[in-house]
């Protein structure tokens, strides 16, 4: 199983790379650094048919940090909602794969995100519903570090634990990093798994480039009577080391250099999958 689940992580951040590269821009950091947790979530953990996008007892995906969409439309494009030719329109004009998840354009799409600390409050409102109705569905939503600056993103997590949402998990993307630097110089979160216990949530850290350690979260949240609150450890440009290391790749344009280091990532990341293919058979 885990070795399905980095087979499919390579896949989402190849994908994620070429689509990028084929657009020249676009929100490389904070899209590299979900990667694994998109990984577990779509590919062992959420109940989703992508025949049937709009099945009402599916499980919902929240990106609350929407504009981490190229990882997303990756991950969908690759379970098989839409082709995988479409990624090649990602931000073109007419598009049906916007900068920002568009519920009324992407299949798979549950929630339109985009604006930061909004996401987060749809997802606790969904997870309610379903309590209200005595539904199974569960509810998933990846929150940014920097998103958090956001006071809506706290009411909406007091309020999550004070409804004993259980069937809501919520990963806070702590790659240390925002649009504008460094999280701790912007405004200092502090330590994220204390203040979200401070507000009822059941929260544990993890490791988010390890699919098993996000996976045993994720099993770990589900045994609670609240609502679970993954830390996970990540790293923006995740998985690609001269990305890693670029000061500035919240949104990076691909010119010069750049053009050269994902081109050999994208070659790597083939190679890679390849040999993990191999061995699987």
């Amino acid at each position: 199983m885990t070795q399905n689940l980095k087979l499919f992580s390579a896949e989402i951040r190849l994908a994620t790379c070429k689509m990028l590269l084929h657009r020249g821009f676009g929100h490389l950091g904070g899209s590299l650094s979900i990667v694994e947790t998109l990984s577990v979530l779509f590919g062992e953990v959420m109940n989703v048919r992508p025949t049937e996008p709009s099945w009402r007892d599916r499980d919902f995906f929240v990106l609350s940090k929407g504009h981490a969409a190229p990882a997303y439309y990756s991950t969908l494009a690759l379970k098989g909602y839409f082709p995988m030719e479409m990624l090649d329109t990602l931000n073109d004009n007419g598009t049906n794969l916007p900068s920002h998840p568009d519920r009324l354009k992407v299949p798979g799409v549950d929630t339109t995100t985009g604006s930061l600390g909004q996401g987060i409050s749809m997802a606790v409102g969904i997870a309610k519903s379903f309590k209200i109705s005595k539904k199974d569905n569960r509810v998933f939503c990846i929150v940014g570090d920097g998103e958090c600056n956001e006071g809506q993103v706290w009411e909406a997590f007091q309020f999550a634990a004070h409804s004993k949402l259980n069937n809501l998990i919520i990963f806070i993307d702590e790659n240390l990093k925002q649009l504008d630097g460094f999280t701790t110089e912007i405004l200092n979160p502090f330590d994220l798994k204390e203040k979200a216990a401070a507000f009822g949530l059941y929260a544990v850290r993890a490791d988010g480039s390890n699919e098993k350690e996000i996976l045993d979260a994720i099993n770990e949240c589900k045994e609670k009577d609240t609502t679970g609150c993954i830390i996970l450890s990540t790293v923006k440009g995740q998985g690609i080391k001269y990305f890693e290391d670029m000061m500035s790749n919240h949104h990076v344009k691909l010119i010069g250099e750049s053009i050269n280091e994902m081109t050999k990532a994208i070659e790597e990341l083939e190679a890679k999958i390849e040999l993990m293919k191999g061995k699987s058979q």
